[in-house]
């Protein structure tokens, strides 16, 4: 069968794959701890869950815009700009299934065929996916460990040209939990205001952090013209299934993005979007809550790797990940992610999932409780020792 070129090099997310391999033993009567997929743990709050049964109740089961009810795209503007301290116009905010399409789309409407597009790497497989799809070329910049895992500077440089059009940066990371400077985000954006080049700014784990508030890109001077920011509610609120994202553009842009989500998805369901609308202007204790938990969690995970010989692992600063250094085991991350599901039971991602810099790391995604977090700890060590 002959395809299009753009999905010629589409292929699966590493984290469903593991996910379909640990469910294949579990199905033999294998006790499995679920590292592997990056969703939070928690159910969605009860506020949020009735409010989203009365909307179905009350009738919010039709099309609505395709850029997303007025409402929400108000609660969005006021809840983003107040965060960051900045003003934004509900008329820049675009409502989609989740946060992918404020990724796509965008990167559809602005990436032409032989436009380069940097990214960083290790990063979400999604981000090469939709560079490719779009007929832009991309140019993988890596992530360093040695400084927080933020983009090596010198080696952005060297790849920014007059072919590039887009910068994509993701603070807190998927698949670090790293947090860009705010250093690192001036100089970014030093360059992108200096070569006239468009910056994708991925978000989605912003209100997961550690201490201080991670630093937004789109705030720096002259950033807001040139700048698409992309969020959502799966993380913060544990909406995973709720499929319910946005994206803050310039309006012209957010114009011609409503225009693809009319002629691909047409609308997000519009119950979703009013629950969307109380987990904004509901409490947030429950998210200040989730965080306290994901800090403790993270804090005995970090520990209890660094504690088993051979491993070197950093303190994420954000999102639910660590991203430990296991090199000195002179095996590829794919054969220990391989080697610890099959061995010790535990199901966690090969820092390749994430692009070639990831060589010589695994993803853990500490979602899950305590008691299995230290468990997993325990098998992890007892099957290292035996390499």
């Amino acid at each position: 069968m002959k395809f299009a070129d753009r999905v010629s090099t589409l292929a699966p997310e590493g984290a469903y794959f593991m996910l379909e391999r640990a469910q294949a033993l579990e199905a033999q009567g294998r006790e499995i701890i679920h590292l592997e997929i990056g969703q939070p743990d928690f159910p969605t709050f009860k506020n949020i869950t009735l409010a989203g049964i009365k909307a179905i109740q009350d009738g919010y089961t039709r099309y609505t815009s395709p850029s997303g009810i007025v409402e929400l795209r108000q609660a969005i503007a006021a809840d983003a700009g107040d965060r960051r301290g900045i003003s934004i116009d509900p008329a820049q905010v675009v409502v989609g299934p989740g946060a992918k399409p404020a990724l796509f789309f965008p990167t559809l409407a602005l990436v032409r065929p032989g436009d380069e597009v940097i990214y960083p790497d290790p990063g979400f497989p999604t981000y090469k996916a939709m560079i490719e799809v779009a007929g832009g070329t991309p140019v993988p910049v890596p992530l360093v460990e040695e400084q927080g895992f933020s983009f090596e500077v010198a080696a952005f440089d060297k790849l920014v040209n007059e072919k590039t059009r887009m910068i994509l940066v993701n603070s807190p990371s998927n698949p670090t939990g790293g947090v860009m400077s705010l250093a690192a985000l001036e100089h970014i954006a030093s360059v992108a205001r200096g070569h006239d080049i468009w910056v994708l700014s991925d978000e989605i784990y912003s209100r997961l952090v550690y201490g201080q508030a991670a630093p937004s890109i789109l705030t720096l001077p002259g950033m807001a013209e040139r700048t698409i920011l992309c969020d959502g509610f799966s993380k913060t609120y544990a909406m995973t299934g709720w499929r319910l994202g946005y994206g803050i553009m310039p309006v012209d842009l957010a114009e011609r993005v409503g225009l693809l989500l009319t002629h691909s998805v047409g609308c997000t369901a519009s119950f979703t979007q009013v629950a969307g609308i109380e987990a904004l202007r509901g409490p947030q204790e429950p998210v200040e809550a989730v965080v306290a938990e994901y800090q403790q969690r993270r804090d005995v995970l970090v520990a209890g790797l660094n504690r088993i010989p051979g491993v070197k692992c950093q303190e994420p600063q954000g999102a639910f990940y660590v991203f430990p250094n296991l090199k000195s085991f002179g095996k590829t991350s794919d054969w220990l992610a391989e080697y610890l599901l099959d061995e010790a039971g535990v199901a966690l991602l090969p820092g390749t999932s994430f692009g070639a810099y990831g060589e010589g790391y695994l993803r853990l995604c500490f979602a899950n409780s305590l008691e299995n977090i230290e468990l997993a700890l325990a098998r992890m060590q007892t099957a290292l020792v035996k390499i």
